[in-house]
């Protein structure tokens, strides 16, 4: 639970995220994302419950807390005027981690997240893909079991994003346990294992990405055909697997409601035992944006004012 005097910005919040995994906490501007993570990283304390992580709780062993974790806020906190090495150095002394392990770490690191080249160079010359990844290796130099990254790839072009992606998942093959907060539905589809949806500082939803597709509605079989002609023909054909057929003729397209994969073998051999061609078939399911919207009644980008810069806290949460 957490209070901003009469404002209740979070309300019970509960989730427990297994060693090497995913956990995304999606949401809206304004739900409490943000807020959660200073719950859980000691740098706010909620005003009941608690966090445990890595089996350390942020009331009773704060310190050990923030040794077993790394954090990666919304805004890069590295020192611009220094180069991508010396803010490394400057960090892992800070940490107490000896000259030469600091040296290879830092090389470690550097050539992990592509930045080998231009560890020289001072952080203002960087592009905003390449801050964002000294930031997070600079959050990686003591090698921590839990890393909180808070919207880390706000603001970022698609091909940093997507960078930063293959970065993440290579952390979590290694055994690093994320906890991910966004407001980008497709980042928690892709690095996720487990998703808890926040709304008005409460979880509304839970589960792993394709439960929650589920959730929203059942899957949908798409058919393009070849030739405007053939719609009539091919919606024949459609109905002796089910009832509803919608046709666009614009699109030539006919889209039937589907269970899965053994639906799509099963209508591509009926057309071609029909004879009629095709430019494409495929299954849809309902996107993580459809899911949002059926359980809240808006898009995940909507932006919300609150008293507080992102206002909710977490009760019990554990990585």
């Amino acid at each position: 639970m957490k209070r901003f005097g009469d404002f209740t910005a979070v309300d019970g919040v509960s989730f427990s995220v297994p060693a090497g995994t995913v956990l995304g906490m999606l949401g809206p501007n304004g739900a409490g994302k943000t807020t959660t993570v200073r719950m859980m990283t000691t740098l706010s304390a909620p005003t009941s419950g608690t966090a445990r992580i890595n089996g350390f709780d942020v009331h009773d062993d704060p310190d050990a807390v923030r040794r077993s974790m790394g954090l990666t806020g919304q805004a890069a906190t590295v020192d611009e005027l220094l180069t991508g090495r010396e803010n490394m150095r400057m960090i892992g002394g800070l940490y107490g981690i000896g000259r030469k392990a600091l040296k290879e770490r830092t090389e470690q690191l550097l050539h992990q997240f592509s930045l080998t080249d231009a560890g020289d160079k001072t952080v203002r010359e960087y592009s905003g893909g390449m801050r964002r990844r000294i930031d997070l290796a600079v959050s990686l130099i003591a090698a921590p079991p839990v890393l909180f990254l808070d919207e880390p790839t706000t603001g970022l072009d698609p091909h940093s994003r997507n960078e930063l992606w293959d970065v993440l998942r290579g952390l979590v093959a290694a055994g690093t346990t994320l906890v991910l907060t966004t407001q980008y539905l497709e980042e928690a589809d892709q690095l996720a294992d487990r998703i808890v949806v926040i709304d008005a500082g409460r979880i509304i939803a839970e589960g792993t990405p394709l439960e929650l597709k589920t959730q929203a509605g059942a899957a949908s079989l798409i058919t393009t055909v070849t030739h405007p002609a053939d719609l009539q023909a091919a919606r024949t054909v459609l109905r002796t697997v089910v009832d509803d057929v919608f046709i666009d003729e614009h699109a030539r397209t006919l889209t039937v409601p589907a269970g899965g994969l053994a639906d799509l073998t099963r209508v591509a051999a009926l057309l071609d035992e029909s004879g009629i061609a095709i430019d494409d078939l495929g299954l849809s399911r309902p996107s993580l944006d459809d899911v949002f919207l059926s359980l809240t009644g808006h898009k995940a980008d909507r932006t919300v004012t609150t008293t507080d810069s992102d206002s909710v806290s977490e009760e019990g949460a554990s990585a």
